[in-house]
């Protein structure tokens, strides 16, 4: 019997100011890649580095992370920076 892991999806802000997008099961974790102090991160978050975590929202599988990851996606960066200010 397995035990259900929490999927996450999150944005980060990136030095440029930018936004990123993504989905993990253990944030701390991929966040720590993205900065560089664990192998792996994102090509994307390489060169805008200190990212921090500026959202998350937990999802029930990965299925619906990545559902939730590509809707997120098509919001405008004022809607994002919305859904920052709201949690």
């Amino acid at each position: 019997m397995s035990e259900q892991q929490d999927w996450w999806v999150y944005l980060l802000r990136c030095s440029d100011d930018s936004l990123y997008t993504g989905i993990a099961v253990d944030t701390e974790r991929r966040l720590r890649e993205h900065n560089g102090e664990l192998k792996g991160g994102a090509r994307y978050t390489r060169a805008r580095r200190p990212v921090q975590m500026v959202w998350r929202e937990a999802c029930d599988s990965r299925s619906e992370a990545l559902k939730r990851e590509a809707y997120i996606k098509t919001l405008t960066r004022e809607q994002k920076l919305a859904l920052i200010k709201q949690s």
